[in-house]
């Protein structure tokens, strides 16, 4: 697929889900599309968005507003970032190159994956905005240095570990539509990996816990990889308070508040409940991103006023890719960061700082 021109009848990022759902395979289209389980947990990442209400304050000076806020240490544009998502060629030619120059055009940051159908030195070639890539732990520590290595001579500038997927979730839904990876869509960057040692499992043990989740890290394994590297880590896939604690705790520089998109384990919160427990457990300091049914700017609004430093856009990315190319992408983020901007404006923020609980609503 090469689409590269903008629909008329794109208005708002969901837009760009409609048009998906012609234009790709069923099969694609079910698996980016769907959840874990029964899906309970997608549902209730845009269901408790929608829950929250603004509550606008009238005739501020916004006219020196801007959307720009800081990240560990790096001056973004607005505090939207892409998130990590695998194998982009699925569904655009340029997969996630076309996806880094519309990231690049629009100044926004992007999270790189493990599983990128394209190597890291090539993405980062062709991304000028804040680069930051994303570990999918390795059983073998040497291929993870391997990997945090190259992206540290590609010029990322921090480094994201996803500890919420060791394994996948019960996705039906990829089931249902009988979804297998297309023919020669790799991962391109774990070509080299050292081969799994071979398991044998008795009568009493199980293929999860004695098989898939011996392959999981732990808490020493990412303290273990903290100390390897002079880039903050940032640990993904955090919902409860006292796991951000622990991250903190043994020198995360940041956690990503996350269910993985309801990907993984369903009947778990959304990522927007459980922030403003894990902002009072951490600290006004420590960097907090969250993911999770992010769809319009006032999504975006209402996360930063719950403790969100800034936020990531997973299936949106994609959506667009697949509707329009690196075009579609970043008309996608320019619809997020002008929403964004009228949000603040219409609530009386001027800045990123001013949005605060206090612009919410609480039903008494």
């Amino acid at each position: 697929m090469t689409a590269s021109t903008i629909p008329n009848d794109v208005l708002c990022v969901a837009d760009y889900q409609r048009l998906a759902k012609e234009v790709l395979p069923h099969s694609i289209y079910e698996y980016i599309y769907g959840g874990g389980g029964d899906e309970l947990t997608l549902k209730q990442n845009h269901s408790a968005l929608n829950a929250i209400q603004l509550w606008p304050r009238v005739l501020n000076d916004v006219t020196q507003g801007t959307t720009a806020t800081t990240v560990l240490g790096e001056l973004w544009r607005s505090p939207i970032m892409l998130a990590p998502v695998a194998f982009q060629t699925m569904v655009h030619q340029e997969g996630e190159i076309a996806t880094a120059r519309a990231a690049s055009a629009l100044d926004v940051g992007m999270m790189v994956s493990t599983l990128a159908s394209h190597s890291i030195e090539g993405i980062s070639e062709c991304l000028s905005s804040p680069k930051w890539f994303q570990l999918y732990w390795q059983l073998d520590r040497g291929f993870n240095l391997e990997l945090v290595r190259r992206a540290e001579q590609s010029g990322y500038t921090a480094l994201v570990v996803t500890v919420d997927s060791a394994i996948h979730g019960i996705r039906n839904r990829a089931q249902r539509a009988h979804f297998t990876l297309p023919e020669g869509i790799t991962a391109i960057n774990l070509a080299n990996r050292p081969p799994l040692p071979s398991n044998s499992f008795t009568p009493d043990q199980s293929i999860v816990f004695q098989g898939m989740m011996s392959e999981a890290p732990t808490w020493e394994d990412i303290a273990w990889l903290i100390k390897q590297t002079e880039l903050p880590v940032v640990v993904k896939g955090i919902l409860h308070p006292s796991d951000a604690i622990k991250a903190k705790s043994i020198g995360a520089k940041g956690v990503v508040v996350s269910n993985h998109g309801g990907r993984t384990l369903d009947c778990v919160p959304s990522a927007i409940e459980v922030l403003p427990d894990i902002r009072q457990a951490v600290g006004e300091s420590f960097t907090l991103l969250m993911d999770g049914g992010i769809q319009r700017g006032t999504d975006v609004f209402k996360a930063v006023a719950l403790g969100a430093n800034a936020v990531l856009i997973g299936r949106p990315q994609i959506y667009a890719l697949a509707v329009a190319g690196a075009a579609g992408v970043a008309h996608m983020l320019r619809i997020l960061r002008e929403e964004l901007e009228v949000a603040m404006a219409l609530a009386g923020a001027a800045t990123i700082e001013d949005i605060s609980p206090v612009s919410l609503y609480k039903r008494r």
